[in-house]
């Protein structure tokens, strides 16, 4: 069995695989403009950006496998599209925008230098970090995180008593979907795929000789405990962003209102933490995703290391080249992908959690094809161009949130099995 080290380390690896880019600059704008409905986006973003990352961990505890493995009850074919798609997005959006964020928040306010030189020298390090990949775990677990740690909690800690604890008016038409929405944009369900496999893969190159059984117990623990730290890191800057609303006005960014809170609560030095702790999280999430993507193309090719080195380079390269556009435009850029995948994300990682009794490959086909379809409404309304008339779809439940595919899924996960329930009984 594993000792509570080994569990802590993992738990601190989970977390800064998954607090990156988005985790650090979304909360504190959403609080801003929550204002006294703070819980309850809290609670919201917490479902989306912990809740379900964690339960995609889970399945990855569970199934021990590749992304691969997640969409297998579907179709082979299937879950080869699936994973490409992953993959792409991961390797285009997530990846590059860590850059860009580390650019615009802890290079430029410093020295005037070209986003191509901070791109270049972060992917390489990116690279270097990826091609070493058996040492993620300790360096990650033990080094980085503890830091990231650290300096959020003096952010938060001295920002909260700051600030008399007073809240503006919301100005958020739905505070919990909004909440759910803006979890999207961490990526972390995507991420809970993509480093999830990074973390199996780790576990099997370090603990060599363990059994399926505590290897599940190491994550299942570390997985629980890293999102019990985001959620408490989640709730700490939405927090600090709803009491910080005399300060900032309407018009304030999301990188500035962090710079704005850091130098509340540290003065000078504050901007100086705050580059340190935006470079090391957006620096961890990055090798999460560049070595997850080269994970996957290596293991299309008989876990062959020229694959693995190849795929690790243009990743690099990639992110270097994305990583130009700055940070707002990355996150609009987003928003069609995240529509159409992270509904079927969800969905592929909850019935992965779930006992096989209940999620039999029909219900995996029954549910994905549902989802998919009622995820087109949200996809094309994200694109302006595209964009059906406003009444178009208003006959789907909880269409004018752009949760339209909830509650079909729902009941077609439970339909789908009171008939497999029926043919057994009359077999």
């Amino acid at each position: 069995m594993f000792k509570k080290k080994e569990t802590l380390v993992t738990a601190f690896a989970l977390f800064s695989l998954f607090f990156g880019a988005g985790n650090l600059i979304l909360p504190p704008l959403l609080g801003f403009n929550s204002g006294n409905q703070w819980l309850i986006v809290t609670i919201g973003f917490g479902l989306s950006a912990v809740v379900i990352p964690v339960l995609g961990i889970l399945a990855h505890a569970k199934l021990q496998g590749t992304l691969i493995d997640f969409g297998n009850k579907v179709s082979p074919l299937f879950s080869l599209i699936y994973a490409f798609f992953i993959y792409s997005i991961a390797i285009a959006l997530p990846s590059p925008r860590t850059a860009s964020v580390t650019h615009e928040m802890a290079i430029q306010p410093y020295w005037e230098i070209s986003s191509w030189y901070t791109s270049s020298i972060y992917f390489g390090l990116v690279l270097l970090f990826a091609l070493n990949r058996s040492k993620i775990l300790n360096i990650l677990g033990k080094i980085l995180t503890p830091a990231i740690i650290i300096i959020l909690l003096l952010v938060i800690g001295i920002t909260i008593f700051s600030f008399p604890f007073e809240f503006g008016s919301t100005t958020i038409e739905s505070p919990f979907t909004n909440g759910i929405l803006e979890g999207y944009q961490t990526f972390d369900a995507i991420g809970a795929v993509v480093v999830g496999g990074v973390i199996i893969i780790s576990i099997n190159l370090k603990y060599v000789h363990a059994r399926y059984d505590e290897k599940k117990t190491l994550i299942r623990n570390a997985a629980w405990f890293a999102g019990l730290s985001l959620f408490l890191i989640y709730m700490g800057l939405i927090l600090s962003g709803a009491l910080s609303h005399t300060v900032f006005n309407a018009e304030t960014t999301r990188t500035e209102i962090l710079s704005g809170l850091a130098k509340q609560s540290l003065g000078n030095i504050g901007n100086l933490f705050l580059s340190i702790l935006v470079g090391l999280a957006c620096f961890t999430t990055a090798v999460g995703i560049v070595t997850g993507t080269a994970d996957y193309v290596a293991s299309r090719f008989k876990e062959s290391k020229t694959a693995y080195t190849l795929m690790a380079i243009i990743g690099s390269v990639l992110g270097v080249l994305m990583g130009q556009f700055n940070v707002g435009y990355i996150i609009a850029v987003a928003v069609p992908s995240l529509m159409f995948i992270y509904p079927l994300t969800i969905i592929l990682i909850l019935l992965n959690v779930l006992p096989d009794k209940y999620a039999a490959p029909f219900v995996f086909k029954m549910v994905t094809v549902t989802t998919i379809l009622f995820s087109i409404p949200d996809f094309l309304g994200s694109i302006s161009a595209l964009a059906p008339a406003a009444d178009t779809f208003s006959w789907i439940p909880l269409q004018q949130y752009s949760l339209g595919w909830v509650l079909p899924a729902l009941a077609v996960f439970v339909g789908s099995n009171i008939i497999l329930s029926t043919k057994n009984k009359s077999i």
